[in-house]
């Protein structure tokens, strides 16, 4: 089952690198910001993203952030000192555990869930304010798996100005690291947001990556329906609940939707081409 997906998965890595640095050259310079500031967790989407960005405008233009809670892994920050050393970045550690707590201490009964995201909340808050003082846009980390599946919180780690992998399966990111030579401590161990102690992705989304980066494919990529989904040799109860989760998650790939009384609502109706023709 999936051989056949999974080769399709396979993007030109050369290609993709070319593409993806003159995405991110072609960003900075449209926002008049030469430089780029990203939140460095030590997993493999935020090391290739840095990785990417030092390339693009060269590494002294590139802040990377360590933002640790006081549970992170000391393996995680010491991948992202393994990067940051390897590129030649500049870096800048913030401890966020004292400004969280005070809210986590206001409502006890908080779960993860909550707790997660005030986390990754506040890392955002903490990657504009040093966009501000270094000079540089907030490039984003997430891949496409996440954002399909909404597996990211809204104004925390989706909270950026450019995301330069978010078109990129799990499946793909691991590919062009590789291919970039990432450290193997970044490349071999399991995906986690580092929220607690213990926590992965796979064990918090209920499967692997490489099952459902296989489905996502078909269905979005290829625009499959369920049923020729199933042909393929996957179980249907996990397809329907990748797709309802793609549909479900659908205002969190969006900017908010605006409703619409005038002949020229901002969104999709506000276009600036007649003004940058005449």
């Amino acid at each position: 089952m999936g051989g056949g997906v999974l080769a399709r998965l396979s993007i030109d890595t050369d290609l993709a690198t070319k593409i993806l640095c003159g995405f991110i050259r072609d960003q900075t310079r449209k926002a008049g910001l030469p430089r780029a500031v990203i939140a460095l967790s030590g997993g493999i989407d935020s090391a290739l993203s840095a990785t990417l960005a030092a390339r693009a405008l060269g590494p002294e233009n590139v802040l990377a952030i360590r933002m640790p809670w006081r549970d992170s892994s000391p393996g995680s920050l010491a991948d992202a000192d393994l990067l940051i050393e390897a590129l030649g970045l500049p870096a800048l550690t913030v401890e966020i555990t004292s400004m969280v707590l005070p809210l986590f201490e206001r409502f006890p009964e908080m779960d993860r869930r909550r707790r997660g995201n005030i986390m990754a909340r506040q890392r955002m808050i903490i990657s504009y304010d040093q966009s501000v003082a270094w000079g540089g846009l907030v490039m984003g980390t997430s891949n496409k798996t996440e954002f399909l599946l909404g597996y990211s919180t809204i104004h925390g780690d989706s909270g950026v100005a450019l995301q330069p992998i978010a078109d990129l399966y799990k499946a793909q990111v691991r590919q062009l690291a590789a291919a970039l030579d990432l450290p193997p401590s970044i490349l071999d161990k399991p995906p986690s947001a580092d929220l607690w102690e213990g926590q992965t992705d796979e064990e918090e989304l209920g499967f692997t990556y490489g099952e459902v980066d296989q489905v996502l494919y078909l269905l979005v990529d290829e625009r499959y329906v369920v049923d020729e989904v199933v042909e393929e040799g996957f179980e249907r109860a996990f397809v329907e609940e990748v797709w309802r989760r793609v549909k479900a998650n659908h205002y969190k790939r969006t900017m908010p939707n605006i409703a619409r009384l005038s002949n020229r609502a901002l969104g999709h109706d506000f276009l600036y081409l007649r003004d940058w023709v005449g």
